[in-house]
């Protein structure tokens, strides 16, 4: 395959579909579970000749089958969260430098060097377990942070505080990284006017509290943090790539990552912008699992490498393609 670099950062469109569709016939070749999917797809491999003619699978696959085109060695085993009873994802690493490259470039892409920032991370489900790859991001972050105050939190608040109002009056360039549930629980506990510091959050309300709105959940923190915006991280586990939205609710994708919105009805065709849909991701660095995934997010091009999220499926365990009972 190409060099890291290349895939990570293709110089223009016709790059980008060229490393894809040379992924999508290594995939094929190298990963059994995504070569059946394709083949009962009854498509003829000849004709996938552009980006929206790959097929992409279902992410519930990651829940049930090992998603590898690689025979090298795991070096890392990312799980979901998941709630109470629902199977969880799994994605095997075999390239963790990879990952790492490619987190680091989608974040300096939009924000500028790691190394710059005081990074205080604020993730207690997710430290209160083992697997998570945003554990695994955040904790690259804070290591190549040039502040050694830089850290996790687990609950806290107290020190985070402390810490948090502390660079505000040295003026340090400050990330504060958080689930979304823990940083509305931190702004009922104190309140702050921050001028230097990035809040960005990352999701994670589910089984914690009634589902806020992105509208409703931003008002609230940018309230209690004094700031004007507040910035996103769209990533997931099955992925290696994450996209930023910097305040108005528009993601924007590295240049790694694209995304195409499959008409709900009808998997096989692609949405214009402004179509509501379900979000197809081609992840690049995904070249040793699978770079082609159907999520189970509803949303709409906002541009041509922009998205905005619309929600999620109902019911989408059960709305899968029904090529899940594949066996292997």
């Amino acid at each position: 395959m190409k060099p890291r670099n290349t895939l990570l950062m293709p110089k223009t469109d016709a790059d980008f579909e060229k490393s894809a569709l040379e992924i999508f016939e290594f995939q094929y070749r190298q990963n059994p579970i995504y070569r059946r999917f394709c083949d009962l797809l009854n498509l003829e491999k000849a004709t996938i000749n552009r980006l929206e003619k790959i097929p992409f699978l279902p992410i519930q696959f990651f829940k049930s089958h090992k998603i590898l085109s690689s025979t090298q060695n795991i070096e890392q085993i990312f799980t979901s969260s998941g709630t109470t009873g629902i199977t969880p994802a799994k994605h095997f690493v075999t390239n963790l430098s990879l990952y790492e490259d490619s987190f680091t470039t989608a974040f300096e892409q939009f924000y500028g060097k790691i190394e710059d920032y005081l990074i205080l991370a604020l993730l207690p489900s997710y430290l209160e377990r083992k697997g998570s790859s945003l554990v695994y991001m955040a904790d690259a972050f804070i290591k190549k942070s040039k502040y050694p105050e830089s850290g996790f939190f687990l609950n806290n608040f107290s020190a985070l505080a402390k810490r948090l109002q502390t660079a505000e009056e040295e003026g340090k360039k400050t990330l504060l990284l958080g689930v979304s549930f823990a940083l509305l629980d931190f702004v009922q506990s104190f309140q702050f006017q921050l001028k230097n510091t990035i809040v960005m959050e990352t999701g994670g309300m589910k089984g914690r509290r009634k589902e806020p709105t992105r509208s409703e959940l931003h008002q609230e923190l940018c309230k209690g943090f004094g700031v004007d915006k507040i910035h996103s991280e769209y990533g997931m586990t099955e992925l290696l790539s994450q996209a930023y939205s910097q305040g108005n609710g528009i993601f924007e994708c590295p240049y790694q990552m694209k995304i195409l919105i499959r008409d709900p009805e009808d998997p096989f065709k692609i949405q214009p912008k402004g179509k509501i849909g379900g979000i197809n991701i081609i992840d690049l660095a995904n070249v040793n699992s699978c770079a082609f995934i159907a999520t189970q997010d509803l949303g709409k091009k906002t541009g041509k490498n922009s998205f905005e999220i619309q929600g999620r499926f109902d019911n989408s365990d059960l709305r899968g393609c029904n090529l899940m009972a594949i066996t292997v």
